[in-house]
């Protein structure tokens, strides 16, 4: 817990100190001008002087901030200056674990050379910044030790080697954190040494020996807190909140900044249901006793009877499982669930009966630690029985439920919840809760309209700000759309493929710098990948594509240092992939980035809304393209001096009556149209 205190502050005069600071390093002749020698942007001081205002007041505000405004600056330095003089905990939470660390390593540093260096702000110079995310991203150093002093119960002769690359990792990682170690750790073996269990916890560990103690220990002396959206949504989904209903979201007292916030009700909608794998219960199972290597926690604790037990329910899931797979899974990859008792519960006998295993063995067992393991898998095997159960019923009318091939292989099948709306569930853990929540993104408009964003998140009638882009798009920025695309076919939906990949290798070949090419679908890219390969080969341009085995942190690295390389991505690479200079020169949409209606979430959403009086296509579907087409077409002007190319090989936005809509969400009015014919005039020779 962040020690902070835990009642409000005294009243505040008419204009608060941490305001009348947060003007002064804005204004034209601010502090950020003179001292740092920044140019200054009446955005930035606009959106400033906004958050400042809404945080000394505790009042909500949703800010759309045009990329190049400085939205980060412009939230930190009034969260910081209001953190300090109210010794309140600022929460500032991101998309991503990588923009994390973007704000700690990159935007608070500049904060702490403005602060240094003017003296009205040497009060504030000492704030501490910790950045959290979730505990299984933690190595423990007590469940390393105890991982090492059982490794002949628990692993292989493969694992065994892993744990000790884990080990030696140990003595030089300075975070302890998963993401660091490369190659990332065995999933089988990182599950036995990372902080998500209660053996980990304030009575074995310290600061000392758990990466996960130290980081909580910073946490409690730190001002400013930095979460990712996923972390954030997990706590307070899993009710922490402060006591008593004392103000704040998280911790007592606090005030919350999302960042990226266009991203927050579909991650907000993830985390309030449940997503039950056949791959997570197996792997859960055979943590307790592999039959094939006859490993696991049981391996020495347990009688063969108890063994075997696992063993009935490692066989009774994969029963479960296929049956659902042959069922309802077998030509399709997701089935919305409408009717109760749609399968056999086949797991909950040889599941409740290992739970019930694992308790009586705990109380048979006099060490602690073991006790304490026993304890962990016990409570997750209930906590799949409870969730398996809940999927079969159809309890909540107010969720979708649906199952789900998943995995590369789409071998993997899932159970899925989500709420239909998640506006309820937002208005009251964020905006009823008494104290500043800032939402902010460079897109949160669609149609010139704020609205549909406001609705999904239930942030009706707080205030609300926009500013643009202080970017030159009119001389910047090209605009090219394909009058002769093929739509989508009317029966596959699927897109013309060698179109596809004819135009996007015509566009790269004309372009110095490298392309970035935008998807919808997995299978699209794929099958483009494969016609675009021997094109780009034999003109030496490097191709690089999600799925191909890379991160997409190596992705972007690779396509960085090439300079000229042809990236082929989905959904992740239209928000979030930031790629100044000239490595990204153009930009290709495509397809309009319509969710598919048929998926069970937005159908769910489109009945519940036409129940409402209301048109799903206006209210929802069209609003959220528009939201995600700006994020795309966004990856291309990142810094000033930027310029480059949109291409958008999508003749519906010519076509439709809908087309207007995105055709005013680009960044300039003029476009040029073309075809296959005339290309060569527009694009030049390569």
């Amino acid at each position: 817990m962040i020690g902070f205190r835990e009642g409000g502050g005294s009243p505040l005069p008419s204009t608060p100190p941490a305001v009348e600071l947060a003007d002064r390093v804005f204004a034209p002749t601010g502090w950020l001008a003179r001292r740092l020698g920044l140019e200054h942007r009446p955005q930035q001081e606009a959106m400033a002087q906004a958050v400042a205002r809404a945080m000394a007041t505790d009042t909500p505000l949703v800010f759309e901030a045009g990329t190049g405004v400085g939205k980060s600056l412009a939230y930190l330095v009034p969260g910081i200056l209001q953190a300090v003089s109210e010794k309140r905990p600022l929460l500032v939470s991101s998309h991503t674990i990588a923009l994390q660390q973007q704000l700690k390593n990159h935007d608070i540093p500049l904060v702490r050379r403005l602060f240094d260096q003017v003296p009205e702000l040497e009060p504030f110079r000492g704030f501490r910044v910790a950045l959290m995310v979730g505990r299984g991203n933690y190595l423990c150093g007590h469940r390393l030790a105890r991982a090492i002093q059982t490794r002949g119960d628990l692993f292989n002769k493969i694992e065994a080697e892993e744990l000790e690359r884990i080990c030696e990792w140990s003595t030089q990682t300075k975070t302890g954190l998963r993401e660091e170690l490369a190659p990332a750790p065995s999933p089988e073996v990182w599950e036995w040494v990372n902080a998500d269990g209660s053996s980990c916890n304030s009575k074995n560990c310290s600061p000392e020996t758990c990466f996960y103690r130290r980081a909580l220990a910073e946490r409690a002396q730190a001002q400013v807190v930095i979460v990712n959206h996923s972390l954030l949504f997990s706590l307070i989904s899993a009710g922490l909140s402060p006591a008593g209903g004392a103000r704040g979201v998280l911790f007592p007292d606090d005030f919350l900044v999302l960042d990226e916030a266009h991203t927050v009700p579909e991650i907000a909608t993830n985390h309030c249901g449940l997503n039950i794998s056949s791959y997570a219960i197996e792997r859960a199972l055979k943590i307790l006793y592999n039959p094939k290597t006859k490993k696991g926690l049981l391996s020495r604790l347990a009688q063969r009877a108890d063994q075997e037990s696992v063993v009935r329910a490692i066989s009774a899931s994969e029963s479960f499982f296929n049956a659902i797979r042959r069922q309802y899974l077998d030509k399709r990859d997701v089935l919305r669930l409408l009717k109760p008792d749609w399968t056999d519960p086949l797991l909950h006998r040889p599941l409740g009966t290992v739970t019930g295993m694992l308790k009586r063995l705990r109380q048979d067992i006099t060490d602690e630690g073991t006790q304490q393991e026993l304890t962990d898998h016990a409570q997750r095997l209930d906590a799949y029985l409870k969730g398996i159960t809940h999927c079969l019923t159809l309890q909540d009318e107010g969720e979708v439920y649906w199952l789900e091939k998943t995995g590369r292989r789409r071998q993997i099948v899932t159970l899925r919840t989500a709420p239909v709306d998640v506006a309820e569930f937002l208005r009251e853990t964020l905006f009823e809760k008494d104290t500043s929540i800032t939402l902010a993104s460079a897109t949160l408009t669609s149609g010139r309209t704020m609205a549909p964003f406001l609705r999904r998140t239930g942030a009706e009638g707080e205030e609300t700000g926009i500013e643009a882009s202080p970017f030159d798009y009119e001389n910047h920025v090209e605009i090219a759309i394909a009058e002769d695309a093929p739509g989508p076919d009317r029966t596959s939906n699927r897109l013309d493929i060698s179109y596809l990949a004819e135009m996007i290798g015509f566009c790269s070949l004309r372009t110095e710098g490298g392309t970035l090419g935008l998807f919808t679908s997995y299978a699209d890219l794929n099958r483009v990948a494969t016609q675009l390969a021997p094109v780009l080969e034999k003109a030496g341009r490097p191709l690089l594509w999600q799925g191909m085995g890379l991160s997409r942190s190596e992705l972007k690295n690779r396509f960085v240092e090439a300079g000229n390389a042809v990236l082929l991505g989905t959904e992740s690479f239209w928000t979030g992939f930031d790629v100044p200079g000239p490595a990204l020169s153009q930009v290709v949409i495509t397809r309009l980035p319509f969710e598919i209606p048929t998926h069970p979430v937005a159908e769910a959403r489109a009945e519940w809304i036409r129940k409402r009086g209301g048109n799903p296509f206006a209210e929802m579907t069209l609003p959220e393209a528009v939201i995600q087409f700006r994020q795309g077409i966004g990856r291309l002007i990142r810094k000033q001096d930027d310029r480059g190319r949109i291409v958008i090989l999508d003749s519906r936005i010519l076509q439709k009556e809908y087309g207007r809509h995105f055709i005013e969400a680009l960044p300039k009015r003029h476009f040029t149209r073309f075809n296959r014919h005339d290309r060569e005039g527009i694009f030049g020779p390569s």
